[in-house]
């Protein structure tokens, strides 16, 4: 439920100091600025005040930033050093990132357009081959005609080339033609499985004549006018260029794979151009007169002393005030350690809107037990959690892939805990090896029970947790009808029916408990029911009334489904196990000895890995389907506009100051 405060920010300021309040300003990374565009409009206004037009700067340092891009990815594509499996960000403090881009600024430019040279020039080189091949492939066909292509015709004869069907019988067409155009001479030059390739020689005033006789085999002339030349010799010659682009590329291939020790110095200055960019589009958000600047925004109301210890030290006028009731306002989210890492299960839905309570915190403990439950084996958990931790551990990872494998870290203790609890360890790998491998009996009990012998005992267990899980959002939803001053909504919306489920449970399972339990459970059924029947349309008008309470409780027919969709928890945990018994036992197939311990532990490794990756996937994706419908549809709108700062956006450094803390 952590929300951040903002706060609304309007500020004027002297066009003189902007430059260096803009570096302040990106460095504290706590500022959101509003766009100015169509916010004055009053023509009396419209001469003296402007928005900073910086549409050309923008566009160079856009341009700039293309070209160090292509650099930066030519040089990747051919560094043959070893690459780190997650790309992470730079720690470098701010004095030495511009001490270093003094010292190196001129020399990376440099090297920048000597990677782009050269990248343009294998792109041309390879362009111009793909040309050449065309070329060739169009003339491999002709090469056994001895005739120069320009010379399609003399001062009386002509030559013609063309296809025809590959299933065309050729030497009815060398004796058709001759027959109507008695000069014509028709060659078959060569044959694929799709066509014939024919030239024909003639006189010129038999051309038609001849042409007319080759109509009837749907002959197709070819023009190959733009060559000159032997067909053979041309094809040589071709293929002698091809070798020389050919070398041309692997020579700035070469090139490119040799500055990989400057990449670095190229990934800086990518970022010293985006953090320029950035500002002069910030710029170009402004309002301006001749002398002073003005812009608004939003800022997390913690962060309220920094930002104004910061225009005081400029001596900029400035407003901070609480936003309007109705007022839009971008949504920042704050959580503990634990609960930080399901932010991104929240974000994928939407964030909650301002009035919206934040519900990360109550879908953390669910998630992390549905996940394990649908899992549910003790040595994928471990190998979930430690491979997680291990990446934590070696890379410095951050916002939603830092939040993603911290997630699964906890994600993996649940599924160790479930499979535990279930005795699931690797399935049943253990006894099938020991029998195997060992022919003794071996087994690892579970500590609780075992699903797959007692199917039945988990789905209730996941129906009791399913019905929990509702309640809490039902809970919620009661919650923030008192918040807004509703408290009657919140007992007839949600008080009655807590009183009709709770007693529809007691009435048929309350037995159990106590011979008591059956009657109070179906007086609270009763009492809940007939309350629902009487408020569900008291804010509707006339039969509205009757008919909404009508509805209003016919709605019980959508929290039964929504019960037994939590069935899935049984589906999945099952799956799990079951697959892991049906890979070990394909795996035992081969018996014992060293070739079936073999066959057994190829075929484990390759079935625990699929198995992972598939429930794991279903684990994560059901889980995520059980918060976004059944429990947010409970209570939770969403919709919220993510607060975006003016900040270091940065790919490959991470600028880091002693004196800043964290204001986000």
């Amino acid at each position: 439920m952590a929300v951040v405060e903002m706060c609304k920010l309007s500020v004027i300021g002297l066009n003189s100091s902007r430059t260096p309040f803009l570096h302040e300003l990106m460095r504290l990374g706590v500022v959101e600025i509003n766009s100015q565009e169509g916010v004055v409009n009053d023509e009396e206004w419209m001469p003296d005040i402007f928005r900073t037009s910086n549409s050309a700067d923008v566009s160079r340092l856009e341009a700039d930033l293309s070209r160090v891009s292509v650099a930066l990815d030519a040089i990747g594509r051919y560094d043959t050093g070893k690459k780190p499996l997650i790309h992470t960000r730079k720690e470098i403090r701010r004095n030495e990132f511009v001490r270093y881009m003094d010292e190196t600024k001129t020399a990376t430019e440099r090297n920048v357009d000597k990677a782009v040279q050269a990248a343009k020039a294998i792109a041309d080189a390879q362009s111009e081959i793909n040309r050449l091949r065309t070329v060739i492939a169009g003339l491999k066909p002709w090469e056994k005609l001895d005739v120069p292509l320009e010379m399609s015709e003399t001062e009386f004869a002509c030559m013609m080339l063309g296809t025809v069907s590959a299933k065309t019988n050729t030497s009815q067409v060398m004796t058709k033609v001759p027959a109507e155009a008695p000069s014509a001479v028709v060659l078959e030059i060569s044959a694929d499985q799709q066509q014939k390739y024919l030239a024909l020689i003639s006189l010129k005033e038999e051309r038609e004549k001849a042409l007319e006789a080759l109509r009837e085999y749907n002959f197709s002339p070819i023009t190959l006018s733009d060559s000159k030349g032997k067909p053979a010799d041309l094809v040589t010659a071709y293929e002698g260029q091809i070798t020389e682009l050919e070398e041309k590329i692997k020579e700035n291939e070469t090139i490119l794979g040799g500055m990989a020790p400057v990449r670095k110095d190229i990934e800086f200055l990518y970022d010293s151009l985006t953090m320029r960019r950035d500002r002069a589009r910030i710029v170009g958000d402004m309002l301006s007169t001749e002398t002073v600047f003005y812009f608004d925004g939003w800022l997390p109301k913690r962060s309220r002393d920094k930002v104004e210890s910061l225009l005081r030290d400029y001596k900029f006028y400035y407003e901070i005030k609480e936003p309007d009731p109705d007022e839009e306002v971008p949504i920042l989210l704050h959580n503990n350690g634990v609960v930080t890492a399901f932010e991104g299960i929240t974000g994928m839905y939407s964030l909650p809107s301002r009035h919206d309570v934040d519900p990360t915190a109550l879908l953390a403990p669910f998630y992390f037990l549905f996940f394990g439950l649908m899992l549910s084996d003790a040595a994928y958990g471990i190998i979930l959690s430690v491979g997680c931790a291990i990446v934590l551990k070696k890379y410095k990872l951050e916002g939603t892939m830092y939040r993603m494998f911290k997630m699964f870290f906890y994600c993996g203790i649940s599924t160790f805990m479930w499979g535990a609890l279930f005795g699931g360890w690797f399935g049943d790998f253990f006894t099938v090896a020991a029998r195997t491998m060992f022919g003794v009996d071996f087994t690892i009990p579970a500590i609780w029970f075992n699903p797959l012998e007692e199917p039945m005992k988990l789905l209730i267990f996941s129906l009791i947790l399913g019905g929990i899980h509702i309640f809490v959002g039902m809970g919620v939803q009661a919650y923030m009808y008192i918040r807004d001053g509703h408290p009657l909504d919140a007992v007839f919306d949600i008080g009655l029916w807590y009183l009709l489920l709770i007693g529809l449970v007691l009435f048929g399972f309350g037995g159990t408990l106590g011979s008591a339990f059956p009657a109070v459970g179906k007086y609270m059924a009763i009492v809940g029911a007939v309350g629902i029947l009487l408020t569900g349309g008291r804010k509707k008008k006339g039969i509205g009334k009757i008919t909404g309470g009508l509805g209003s409780l016919y709605g019980i027919t959508s929290y039964l489904s929504d019960v037994l969709s939590y069935s899935r928890l049984l589906a999945l945990g099952l799956a799990t196990g079951v697959v892991a018994q049906v890979v070990n036992t394909l795996g035992s197939l081969a018996g014992g000895g060293i070739v079936g311990s073999i066959v057994l532990i190829v075929v484990f490794l390759a079935g625990t890995v699929f198995n992972i990756a598939i429930n794991a996937l279903g684990a994560f994706v059901h889980s995520c389907r059980l918060q976004y419908v059944e429990f947010f549809g409970k209570f939770y709108t969403g919709g919220g506009r993510e607060f975006r700062p003016f900040e270091r956006k940065t790919k490959y450094i991470k600028i880091i100051e002693e004196d800043v803390e964290d204001g986000r």
